[in-house]
């Protein structure tokens, strides 16, 4: 679907831009590129959370969710650290050895407003970052002197999601819907040496920034079965967003760039008055945005139907626990599992995007500072995952092995207060 794009000197666009910057870094716990979670509540439970709703944030991960929480703010604050990059063995067009990517270290902030309607409705304000594609590679390095023998390489995405989400409860039913904005920035270096295979070498590389807005819409239900028991499904269309012109030679059809669809499915059991379990299912659709899913030799780079990333859909099932210990004091936990959506092929060019961790361990709490206040926090970890294959040119296979790996550490902080 096509857009016109933008005039970038417009002065809501560039206030926008540095929005983006500020709060939509690619800088989450990921699957793919996906966010874990966008609270520190939400991040403890490795994303579970689909049927239970209980924060102003919870409108990101279910609209309907925020339905019963009163009103409520919450701010808060992620530092992510991604460790990847690859290693060759006999390998010419990327260096050999052991390359890792720069800037480890990312902060994302993220808030959200819930505010109680006369009619017993809610209407909910969120603003959250997505993604987690971010690689430096320097120059400097064996061989030809840089990855792709083109200097400095690698890729940085941005997105920011800004929602109103309207939720109300009828009966044991509650359902929310979130007209959602989405904005994106996007960059690449180094890519020189696909230059004989893009529709427009120079919308391929080392253009700098170029931002894209869109939109979409989220929504879900949660149905009280019993009293201890909760279902919930949310779902998110693809964001439609407008061209990124300035890579118009890299990415599939002329520059689009959508942002995948997603749906989650997941119950809640209270099996004590303290104590919560959850377990969720989610799929995220890379395959239906060209860009990101199709295959690497699909065809020339900008093409309509031309060569992507190659990514896979991805499937998480993710589990959480929480312990209300006392009126003060929560605990939580979480663990996820998710499919890779790189494969042996594709990794080549994904050593710009490896997206490959499968699983979190997330451990974290709220502690009631007062009647009003409550300080939210969590801790995760992703350990190291690596995904061999062939090394590939725009020629053609090498020979050579390329192997893309990546783990990932997080901790975050938030602040709740309920009026």
């Amino acid at each position: 679907m096509k857009h016109p794009k933008l005039n970038r000197r417009n002065a809501g666009v560039t206030t926008l831009a540095v929005v983006a910057g500020l709060a939509g870094h690619a800088a989450h716990a990921t699957e793919g590129y996906f966010t874990l979670g966008h609270s520190p509540l939400q991040r403890s439970l490795s994303g579970a959370g689909v049927a239970r709703g209980s924060e102003a944030m919870s409108a990101t991960i279910n609209p309907a969710g925020v339905a019963e929480v009163g009103r409520q703010f919450q701010i808060g604050a992620e530092v992510f650290v991604p460790l990847r990059g690859y290693e060759g063995v006999a390998t010419g067009f990327v260096p050999s050895g052991t390359v890792d990517s720069d800037s480890n270290i990312f902060l994302a902030p993220s808030f959200a407003y819930n505010m109680p309607l006369e009619n017993g409705s809610v209407l909910n304000f969120s603003v959250y970052g997505n993604g987690g594609m971010n690689t430096t590679y320097p120059d400097g390095l064996g061989g030809c002197g840089s990855v792709f023998c083109g200097g400095p390489a690698g890729v940085d995405l941005i997105q920011l999601f800004a929602s109103a989400t309207y939720a109300k409860k009828f009966g044991n039913v509650s359902v929310g819907v979130a007209p959602t904005l989405a904005i994106q920035g996007f960059k690449a270096d180094g890519l020189g040496a696909f230059a004989g295979i893009s529709t427009d070498p120079t919308a391929l590389t080392n253009n700098g920034y170029d931002m894209s807005v869109g939109y979409g819409i989220r929504g879900g239900f949660e149905i009280e079965v019993s009293p201890v028991l909760r279902i919930g499904v949310a779902g998110q269309s693809k964001m439609y967003m407008s061209e990124l012109d300035s890579y118009a030679g890299l990415f599939e059809d002329g520059g689009d760039f959508d942002i995948p669809a997603m749906i989650s499915a997941g119950v809640a059991l209270d099996v004590s008055p303290q104590v919560t379990l959850m377990a969720d299912w989610r799929r995220i659709f890379y395959s239906d945005v060209g860009a990101i899913g199709n295959a690497v030799d699909a065809g020339p780079l900008g093409a309509p139907g031309g060569a992507g990333f190659g990514w896979d859909d991805v499937d998480a099932v993710k589990l959480g626990v929480e312990w209300r210990q006392s009126e003060v004091m929560t605990w939580r936990a979480g663990y996820s599992q998710n499919t890779n959506p790189i494969g042996a092929e594709d990794v080549t060019f994904n050593i710009l995007a490896p997206g490959i961790v499968e699983r979190h361990f997330s451990v974290g709490g709220s502690r009631k500072l007062n009647d009003r206040d409550a300080l939210d926090f969590s801790f995760t970890f992703a350990p190291e995952v690596s995904v061999s294959g062939p090394e590939t040119t725009p020629l053609g296979p090498t020979g050579a092995t390329v192997s893309p790996y990546m783990k990932q550490f997080s901790a975050s902080v938030g602040w709740t207060r309920t009026f």
